[in-house]
């Protein structure tokens, strides 16, 4: 008979795979922040529903209508919602990434368990709530006709396949250096308060690119560079672009950034993961 004996250190990290393994506590762990972030709540989940669609009519009453931007861009509510709407799901991932360790300090400082299951879990909470806002999105493109393709809503998936990965790789080291040095998540706020303005959600990517086409044409690269960018049009692609009367233009070489924006994005991850595991063990005792 042979018998295969698992020996791992008691105590160590085994790093984001072994935190999936614990698929179990994984799922313990989002029902309580849910259970948190609604407690006393009469409709509960159905606020998630509320608050895009009301964003998604004050967008097109006062910013399409009264600022007249469906003139200046067709389709205008969907093209800025679909950025939105990644662009939430990424703040809300890196900011409750940044701040998961420190919220759970009891559970750290009392048991051991993969700390990578708290950023984790806010990944699966923040996706819990994008998919209301993807919905409402959803229902606003089919208003102005939208016809999904295979293409499209492979752009849309790759789009958020990029946004978990990048934004993961960012709440690892945030929350890793929240731990120990708690001006940590003003810089992620501030960070975030430039999110929206530092890729094309409330404006064309050709109006950057005609700002930087002289002697800033590297910044125009390091725009590139950004995966939100490449998110947000993707988002576009999928959904703005197959809406009634659009011609969509991508940027030039497209195609070369979202595989370059892609492995910028792992190599952040991987990055975040080595610093997480670094810092991990001095955790419980900095709490």
């Amino acid at each position: 008979m042979n018998e295969t004996t698992d020996f791992s250190i008691p105590g160590k990290s085994l790093g984001i795979w072994g935190a999936l393994k614990n698929r179990f506590l994984l799922q313990l762990l989002v029902h309580k922040e849910l259970r948190i972030r609604y407690r006393g709540s009469i409709l509960g989940m159905l606020w998630s529903y509320a608050k895009p669609a009301t964003q998604f009519i004050v967008f097109y009453v006062a910013i399409g209508q009264f600022m007249g931007m469906n003139r200046a861009i067709e389709n205008y509510v969907v093209y800025m919602f679909a950025g939105v709407v990644i662009v939430n799901y990424f703040s809300e991932i890196f900011n409750n990434g940044t701040r998961s360790i420190v919220v759970n300090s009891p559970l750290v400082k009392k048991i051991y368990l993969p700390r990578e299951l708290f950023p984790l879990s806010s990944v699966w909470v923040a996706f819990v709530h994008f998919i209301p806002q993807a919905v409402i999105l959803i229902i606003g493109a089919l208003i102005y006709s939208w016809r999904p393709t295979l293409l499209g809503l492979g752009a849309i998936l790759l789009g958020i396949a990029i946004i978990t990965v990048f934004s993961l790789g960012l709440g690892l080291i945030s929350g890793a250096l929240n731990v120990f040095y708690r001006d940590a998540e003003n810089f992620v706020e501030l960070f975030l308060m430039m999110a929206t303005w530092a890729s094309p959600v409330l404006y064309k990517w050709q109006m950057v690119e005609g700002v930087f086409e002289s002697n800033l044409r590297w910044l125009w690269y390091v725009y590139q560079l950004n995966p939100i960018t490449t998110a947000v049009e993707l988002f576009h692609y999928g959904f703005w672009g197959a809406t009634a009367g659009v011609e969509q233009q991508l940027p030039p070489s497209f195609g070369i950034w979202i595989l370059v924006t892609t492995a910028f994005s792992f190599a952040l991850l991987a990055l975040g993961e080595m610093t997480f595991r670094k810092l991990d063990g001095r955790f419980a005792q900095e709490l």
